[in-house]
């Protein structure tokens, strides 16, 4: 039961995290001095602490609880997780680091911004995912609860 509990919990906080990340980078490079850009970019590794134990907790959890069960929202989520995990210690995690060494360095330059391009489409990207996953899973509780709420129609009401 509490496995039930803490996955959701896990995930949310992962996805609200990385959603964080991505905010505050954008509004500071879009609207902030380059003192708040280098405080931004050098928090984000920090916040490393509580993002990869909360991904790794949703994962584990996520598996453990889809253990002996099957579907087609269960597989999906399944598929999306190491595109999620690759994206953010391949790409996500060494920007991050990158980007922080250059800020702290005051180095904003072509580089800087290439790489800072790069981590944005790719925190996009597994905001996206997470945020798929979170939708499959709150339509597989619902499913068991026996209250499933019918999908949105492309008009943006619900079809019966």
């Amino acid at each position: 039961m509490m496995m039930k509990f803490l996955h959701p919990v896990a995930g949310a906080l992962a996805l609200a995290t990385i959603m964080t990340f991505w905010m505050s980078t954008a509004v500071s490079e879009l609207f902030a001095s380059p003192q708040v850009v280098t405080a931004v970019k050098t928090a984000i590794p920090w916040g490393f602490l509580l993002l990869v134990p909360a991904l790794m907790g949703a994962g584990i959890l996520g598996f453990r609880l889809a253990k002996g069960h099957g579907g087609a929202m269960i597989e999906r989520k399944r598929r999306r997780m190491p595109f999620v995990a690759a994206n953010g210690f391949l790409i996500l995690m060494p920007a991050a680091f990158f980007l922080a060494h250059k800020a702290e360095a005051g180095a904003f330059d072509a580089v800087f911004y290439g790489v800072q391009g790069v981590e944005l489409l790719a925190g996009a990207a597994n905001i996206v995912l997470l945020g798929l996953n979170m939708r499959d899973g709150l339509r597989m509780r619902a499913a068991r609860r026996g209250s499933v709420t019918p999908p949105l129609s492309a008009s943006g009401s619900r079809r019966s």
